[in-house]
């Protein structure tokens, strides 16, 4: 129905100049402000149009196909085993917000999750160029998924070798030439600086994380600045500290795994699948979300499906089941509650930084103990890892 649109319209808008023909980037616009997403996106909402003439008439399709995506991409996050079932009933029915972002409100952040999940669990079967192609068609449709892209890189590192993973690195960039060529012929600056601006202004009456600052703080570059120090900080304590186990200095992860000492284990099905491939990827997002300048409501959908796994990834001593099922209660509550306030607000960090404090006094993946072959040649990298 057309009362739960909210940036539905604004899209088709956007598109539309896209589906007659316009490749200058900079001359897409819709009634809320210019384009400001990737090719893909505007490929993959350019097709409802264009099956017949009004655009809002296919609200019906587009909501069964959000409704096809929310279950898509809980089947997929649900992967890694180590939440309890009965929170599952949380992660399918119990959000209310989740349900409309995904059947109501018609974004497209749900559109780049699907397919990032999609994208990790090829990672999970070892299939690092496909999964990294995915990985790169997700960010064509929206950018958060960049959020991943440090521990991504951290694990190509840990798999290949600097070396072994500059292919993957170029499959990733590779595809987004590929994707954003015809508006690249046209008007390259307004393209890169349009669908991939990093530093365009959020509106302050739409946060939902900062509403107890004053908006000249909200809106100030300094600090901007001091989150994104915060978030660089992070990363690195994450990285040296929680994702890299090895007594070898992590300047290791540089060299070829069959050069280093002792022999690193390959990322296989038998040893650190569904603990340190998921644990990097999700803490390396969870950490971008703690330091963004700016959630939204559809940006739930960003980390809600990661969210089990982050709190049940760590022993249960650390923190017991109950009070792990309260703290996804009020995370719910804090993304229900509308307009934000200053105390929903205030209780989303204190939940996020809760959820930090137990990843990191918790018990951090480590690798499974490796005995080397008897045979001093390095192992083969397997074609399907590739």
């Amino acid at each position: 129905p057309t009362d739960t649109e909210i940036d539905w319209k604004a899209y088709m808008e956007e598109v539309e100049g896209f589906a007659n023909g316009t490749l200058d980037y900079t001359q897409l616009k819709g009634d809320t402000g210019p384009l400001v997403y990737p090719h893909t996106f505007s490929s993959s909402c350019a097709v409802p149009p264009t099956a017949s003439t009004p655009s809002l008439s296919h609200l019906g399709a587009a909501s069964h196909l959000g409704a096809q995506d929310r279950l898509l991409t809980a089947l997929v996050s649900l992967r890694p085993c180590k939440v309890p079932p009965y929170v599952f009933f949380f992660m399918c029915c119990a959000s209310y917000r989740i349900h409309s972002i995904f059947v109501l409100r018609l974004f497209n952040d749900p559109v780049a999750m699907a397919i990032l999940f999609l994208a990790i669990n090829l990672f999970l079967e070892e299939r690092w160029s496909w999964g990294c192609l995915l990985f790169s068609l997700a960010v064509s449709v929206k950018m958060n998924i960049l959020l991943f892209a440090p521990g991504l890189l951290f694990l190509l590192l840990q798999r290949f070798g600097l070396l072994g993973c500059i292919p993957k690195l170029c499959i990733c960039a590779l595809l987004q030439v590929i994707l954003g060529l015809p508006f690249l012929l046209v008007n390259p600056v307004g393209y890169l600086t349009r669908s991939f601006d990093l530093g365009r202004q959020f509106q302050f009456k739409w946060t939902v994380n900062w509403r107890f600052l004053p908006e000249e703080v909200f809106q100030n570059r300094a600090f901007h600045t001091a989150l994104l120090l915060a978030h660089l900080a992070g990363l690195g304590l994450f990285a040296l500290h929680r994702w890299h186990r090895s007594k070898e200095s992590i300047l290791a992860l540089l060299k070829d795994p069959a050069e280093r000492k002792p022999p690193f284990p390959p990322l296989t099905v038998n040893n650190i699948l569904c603990t340190q491939i998921v644990f990097v990827l999700f803490s390396s997002n969870f950490l971008g979300i703690c330091c963004s300048r700016s959630l939204h409501y559809q940006f739930y959908v960003w980390y809600f499906h990661t969210l089990p796994y982050l709190l049940w990834c760590t022993p249960t001593a650390k923190l017991a089941h109950m009070p792990k099922v309260l703290l996804l209660g009020v995370i719910e509550l804090c993304w229900n509650t509308y307009p934000s306030t200053v105390c929903s607000s205030l209780s989303l960090h204190i939940c996020h930084g809760l959820v930090l404090l137990q990843l990191w006094y918790g018990t951090a993946p480590s690798p499974a103990p490796h005995t080397p072959p008897p045979s001093r040649r390095p192992a083969a990298i397997s074609k399907k890892a590739q």
